[in-house]
């Protein structure tokens, strides 16, 4: 018999929630299969089994809170060993009342079912309980989620519970004839207190229900651990942090127009496409080298100057926006980091990144454009003092001289940042550079 506990979440994560069992019980598993998921505060991860066998109790149910190292399932031997008698054939076979096998001990089946010692036998085992009767209480190991479920809503301890199932597993109706089992004079108190049903509460007062108006039709839904967790630091950021907005707008031309001339040539060379995060990630890189406060975090007293460049991208996912990691977006290439943004992407629509790879960062970029966005104000993604919002291109006429005028596809850009220790001539500075970088695709070359 082996448990099934959660693992180690991660430097920054002690606890998760189950998001759904892969198993039910009394299912066999192998060692690696694949038996539930567990929802963190960042990433989905799986809980796989140590050891070959079967499912013989879950512990812990889908949406529920549970901590690293928790026990929330267990699984026995092939054979059906792993019953309260600690895995051994012998404990088994008395609690199910079976005779012995050859060589066995009939002394512990006799008293199993409560016959009359064997010559030779130990008069004291007879005494014990019929099979009928209910298990030993203790048990409680082998009770089933619903007969859990019901014993804390009523306060009773499931180690007081005899089983009427033959293996000892504990069931509802076990729960439900626990207090009626026992005569009411020899009833202990604390457990009759606490299988008093709650007092109704009052109804809140007319006005007062903001969930229901007038009879209305809604629907409570949980949120989940990651959306929770968006919530929260969210707020967060806005509470801790002095945060401001600075906007500018960039000409996208130049870049449309190498995409339109080097876009088929790049994706057969390179088998990636050429999209817009590139030329962003790298102008963005330039613009942090010249004012390297952007790329900086504070910690305490102090300034954390970082000489390195993780880019993070915003990636709206089905569970929640999620930020994965470019690491060293400095080295790469145009087509490395296309690459590297895609395949990020893809794995966390798929709910697939690991810890590490949203761990860490020193500067977001978040695209509203996609979506159709034209201007917005992007919340910080603390540690980070910096967070670049892109948006969409839009056809704008553009003054190009006192007497010319064109159509030019233009973008909103906006940088938000945290005004605590970058000042607002820095911040309008680095989002100046970003736009003469994008605007000018040498300069982005020699310079990102």
């Amino acid at each position: 018999m082996s448990e099934i506990k959660v693992p180690d979440l991660g430097e920054s994560i002690s606890e998760g929630t189950i998001y759904k069992w892969l198993v039910k019980e009394g299912d066999t598993v192998g060692q690696g299969d694949v038996l539930a998921e567990l929802e963190t505060d960042k990433v989905n991860l799986e809980i796989s089994a140590e050891e070959d066998g079967v499912i013989s109790s879950i512990l812990r149910q889908a949406g529920e809170n549970v901590a690293v190292g928790e026990a929330i399932g267990i699984i026995g031997s092939a054979d059906g060993a792993a019953v309260a008698g600690g895995g051994k054939p012998e404990a088994a076979s008395a609690a199910t009342g079976s005779s012995a096998p050859d060589g066995g001990k009939p002394e512990a089946a006799s008293a199993a079912t409560g016959s009359s010692a064997s010559d030779g036998g130990k008069p004291e085992a007879a005494i014990a309980p019929a099979a009928s009767e209910g298990v030993a209480a203790g048990s409680a190991a082998l009770a089933s989620p619903g007969a859990r479920k019901l014993a804390r809503e009523r306060g009773i301890d499931l180690g007081e519970v005899s089983a009427r199932d033959p293996i000892g597993r504990i069931g509802q109706a076990d729960v439900n004839g626990h207090g009626a089992a026992v005569p009411e004079a020899a009833a202990p108190a604390a457990p009759a207190a606490a299988a008093r049903p709650e007092p109704v509460k009052p109804p809140a007062p007319a006005g007062k229900a903001p969930h229901a108006e007038d009879g209305k039709a809604t629907e409570r839904k949980r949120m989940s651990r990651r959306r929770l967790t968006i919530a929260s630091r969210l707020v967060e950021a806005q509470q801790t942090a002095a945060m401001l907005t600075t906007f500018n707008e960039v000409d996208m031309t130049a870049i449309l127009d190498i995409r339109k001339r080097r876009k088929d040539a790049f994706k057969e060379k390179h088998e990636v496409g050429l999209g817009f995060m590139s030329f962003f990630t790298k102008a963005v890189i330039g613009a942090l080298k010249a004012y390297p406060l952007l790329n900086a975090e504070i910690d305490g007293e102090d300034l954390l100057l970082k000489k390195y460049y993780d880019i993070g991208i915003a990636v709206a996912a089905k569970e929640g926006l999620v930020v994965p990691v470019v690491r060293d977006a400095d080295r790469l290439s145009f087509p490395e980091i296309e690459r590297k943004i895609g395949e990020l992407a893809s794995k966390a629509r798929a709910n697939t990144l690991s810890l590490p790879e949203l761990q860490g960062g020193t500067f977001t970029i978040t695209n509203g454009g996609v979506f159709g966005s034209l201007l917005s104000t992007p919340i910080l993604n603390t540690p980070q003092v910096g967070i670049l919002g892109m948006h969409k291109i839009q056809l704008r006429p553009i003054a190009l001289d006192e007497e010319r005028t064109a159509n030019r596809p233009m973008m909103y850009v906006a940088l938000s940042y945290d005004h605590r220790i970058v000042d607002g001539s820095e911040a309008v500075g680095f989002l100046v550079k970003v736009k003469e970088l994008l605007e000018d695709p040498e300069a982005l070359l020699l310079e990102g």
